[in-house]
């Protein structure tokens, strides 16, 4: 899609701004035209007050003719997986190429993307990590009960997760435990942390704290992240809906890989000029 400030010579690097349930993020296509991501402009670009604001930063470059896609979180660390920006990225390439599914490739691996129909866009965002090294964690222990109070589970979904299951998701204090959880030293690339409730029959209620971010509206490889460990602990079966502070997941645990499907937002196109990148470079 052209952009209509793409030439204006006082600006450079345009971008697109989505969300799939209220995660943001701040997408930059760079299939024809690159542009160095340093971590201080992708912290920058991050600053709601500042840049622009995101939960996560993609970028889109091209690798043996094949979209693949690089995730930053807003304090300009990477993560090798991002379930919701990978869901809108492939709408707006589906709308794009006309196709009803396609494959992108990431850090975490090669993630087979469809057309759900009614809005909805699936992912397949690879099978769960599930031994200690992968996740990873710094010792050789149970990833079912990790030795934290509360006994969360441990999840790699391509990115590091930490899964409590209590009472009522609603009344935990995610500013404070998430912070202290995202740190803890058996995660020593820190990690994603969970908070989750099971509301009904595979049916969870769940707040998520992310690497890097903080306190997210919804979070894609969370929400496979919980679904794995709930199913793992006899919680659940393998299907279920998750309901977010920003809406609704459904995640679907198969052979093949952990299918997650939901709506997604392409909100509007945008460009940065050129002092405001050379002054953040």
């Amino acid at each position: 899609m052209a952009l209509m400030t793409q030439e204006n010579p006082h600006t450079s690097l345009p971008f697109m701004k989505m969300h799939g349930l209220g995660n943001d993020f701040v997408v930059i296509d760079s299939r024809k035209r690159t542009h160095e991501l340093s971590p201080k402009l992708v912290t920058a670009i991050g600053d709601r007050h500042r840049g622009v604001g995101f939960d996560q930063l993609a970028e889109i470059t091209l690798r043996d003719g094949v979209p693949h896609l690089t995730f930053y979180n807003s304090d300009g660390s990477t993560s090798a997986a991002c379930g919701n920006a990978t869901r809108c990225i492939a709408r707006y390439l589906m709308d794009e190429t006309g196709a009803r599914d396609l494959t992108l490739t990431t850090d975490r691996g090669t993630l087979p993307t469809r057309d759900a129909g009614n809005g909805l866009v699936s992912v397949n965002m690879g099978h769960p990590q599930l031994r200690w090294d992968d996740v990873p964690l710094a010792q050789d222990i149970d990833t079912l009960e990790l030795p934290i109070d509360g006994a969360p589970s441990a999840t790699g979904m391509g990115n590091p997760h930490c899964t409590f299951f209590v009472d009522d998701a609603d009344a935990v204090d995610l500013e404070t435990r998430g912070a202290d959880i995202e740190h803890h030293p058996l995660y020593p690339q820190r990690t994603n942390v969970q908070f989750a409730s099971v509301i009904g029959e595979n049916h969870l209620r769940m707040r998520v704290w992310e690497r890097g971010v903080g306190p997210t509206l919804a979070s894609g490889s969370s929400s496979c992240a919980t679904a794995v460990a709930a199913a793992r602990r006899g919680l659940t079966g393998r299907s279920v809906k998750i309901d977010l502070d920003g809406g609704t997941l459904w995640i679907d645990w198969k052979d093949d890989g952990v299918w997650m499907t939901g709506g997604t937002a392409y909100v509007f196109d945008g460009a940065f000029t050129a002092a405001w990148l050379e002054a953040n470079q």
